[in-house]
């Protein structure tokens, strides 16, 4: 099994906050993440496929597709938005790293013409990242 890994950067705001809790709980829970004016963070995003080599290609997966496909998905989407306010896939949901990653990888789940992805990582700060494999299988 080989895996491969494609990395992007993209710049957004948001502000962490549950509409159902009070100023004082979200204050509590989220601290300056609550900020009423959001914040941004430039994060770093690793997409990761998981494959066996085409022995016609030598590939699992053509990288120039894969970059275009996260740029078309993902990246269009949430580059220089409010996560908040401007990204369909994210609507409802506090964008947490957590929910953020569950949300790029079910915009790429259908998407890859050979390989399985396999993970998603997202770099919210240097020192801060999420890992999303999918969804347990029971």
């Amino acid at each position: 099994m080989i895996y491969v890994t494609r990395r992007e950067v993209f710049s957004s705001s948001h502000r962490l906050f549950n509409p159902n809790f009070s100023n004082e709980e979200n204050d509590r829970l989220f601290g300056k993440c609550n900020n009423l004016n959001g914040h941004g963070h430039n994060y770093i995003l690793e997409v990761i496929v998981a494959g066996e080599v085409d022995s016609q290609t030598g590939y699992v997966i053509d990288l120039k597709v894969l970059k275009e496909i996260i740029k078309k998905n993902v990246i269009s989407k949430v580059d220089h938005k409010n996560l908040n306010l401007d990204v369909d896939f994210l609507k409802g949901k506090i964008p947490t790293a957590e929910n953020i990653a569950i949300g790029i990888w079910d915009q790429l789940i259908d998407k890859l013409p050979s390989g399985k992805l396999y993970s998603i990582k997202l770099y919210e700060t240097e020192n801060n990242y999420v890992e999303y494999k999918g969804k347990a299988i029971n």
